[in-house]
């Protein structure tokens, strides 16, 4: 006991030797102060995080405004654009009303330029006798043309000139044998002789173009002596047709290809070159019990349209 005691004696006395200490870094002491969490003495309840506003980010600076521009060279533009508008505008209702006033052919650029046509007069069929019927209608089985064979007859266009020997009238057989060339006056008068002819009606005319016109129309007692007199002068064997005067040869026209009358035949022809200094275009239209005879010359060259013109409606006055 005496032993126990004095050994906690020493024990409490004896000094003890502090444990040698090696230096610390900076760093290390740092982390040795960082000081304890102490234990809850009691169960807390979970907080709850508080949300925290975030700022919002500052808008970017508004540019800077730009100087502004004078609007006076815009509004000058516009005036000087304005002006120029109504002047405009006057100068086009002034023309406007100009060419309103002003006839089309007296508009530089706006006239109608001519095809080559001949202004004809009304042309209309005339009255029939009562009783008759026209050509090629049911009950007319002969194809007799029973009206005034001389109101067939194409009127002259209008400015033309009329021979007064083809007025419109009955010619003689003479008159109308000159249309041929001087070789072939024997031969169809002797082919008239033998075709039954009734009677010739013809009008001729001069238009201001140089052109010479002449229509002739024969009626024949049937269509069977029209149609042999018909091929007599269109069908002579190697040297061609019966030619008019002046012609010495002849070429099968097509500038008829187009006219259509119904009923009807047509048969054109053309001076063959070279001729002379005129040239000739005639054609010949079969039309029941008559035969029509439509020829144009003119210096230089016979123009096509007027003579398609002149056969067309003189073949429709036949059918």
């Amino acid at each position: 006991m005496t032993e126990q005691t004095q050994t906690q004696s020493e024990l409490r006395t004896e000094p003890q030797s502090e444990p040698s200490v090696e230096p610390r870094t900076e760093a290390q002491a740092e982390a040795q102060a960082e000081p304890l969490i102490p234990a809850p003495s009691a169960p807390q309840a979970e907080a709850v995080p508080v949300p925290v506003p975030v700022p919002a980010p500052a808008p970017d600076p508004a540019p800077a405004p730009a100087p502004k521009k004078s609007r006076r060279p815009l509004l000058a533009a516009i005036a000087r654009w304005t002006a120029a508008v109504l002047v405009c505008g006057g100068v086009g209702a002034g023309t406007a009303l100009g060419l309103t006033s002003m006839e089309r052919t007296e508009v530089p650029g706006l006239a109608t330029e001519s095809d080559g046509r001949w202004t004809y007069p009304e042309i209309a069929l005339p009255a029939l006798p009562e009783g008759v019927l026209r050509p090629y209608s049911d009950g007319n089985d002969g194809e007799v043309h029973h009206a005034d064979l001389r109101k067939l007859v194409l009127p002259a266009p209008e400015g033309a000139t009329v021979d007064p020997r083809l007025n419109g009238g009955w010619i003689g057989l003479d008159t109308y044998l000159a249309h041929f060339h001087a070789d072939d006056r024997v031969a169809v008068k002797e082919a008239l002789a033998d075709s039954a002819l009734r009677h010739i009606a013809a009008r001729g005319w001069t238009t201001p173009d140089g052109t010479t016109t002449r229509v002739y129309l024969m009626r024949f007692t049937s269509v069977a002596f029209a149609e042999a007199f018909k091929d007599d002068v269109l069908d002579t064997g190697v040297r061609g047709s019966r030619l008019p005067a002046g012609v010495d040869g002849e070429m099968a026209d097509t500038v008829l290809k187009d006219v259509r009358v119904p009923f009807l035949s047509l048969y054109a022809f053309d001076e063959r070159k070279p001729y002379g200094p005129e040239q000739t275009r005639w054609a010949y239209i079969q039309a029941g019990d008559t035969l029509g005879l439509v020829t144009q010359t003119r210096k230089g060259e016979a123009l096509v349209v007027p003579f398609q013109q002149t056969v067309a409606l003189q073949a429709q006055l036949l059918g």
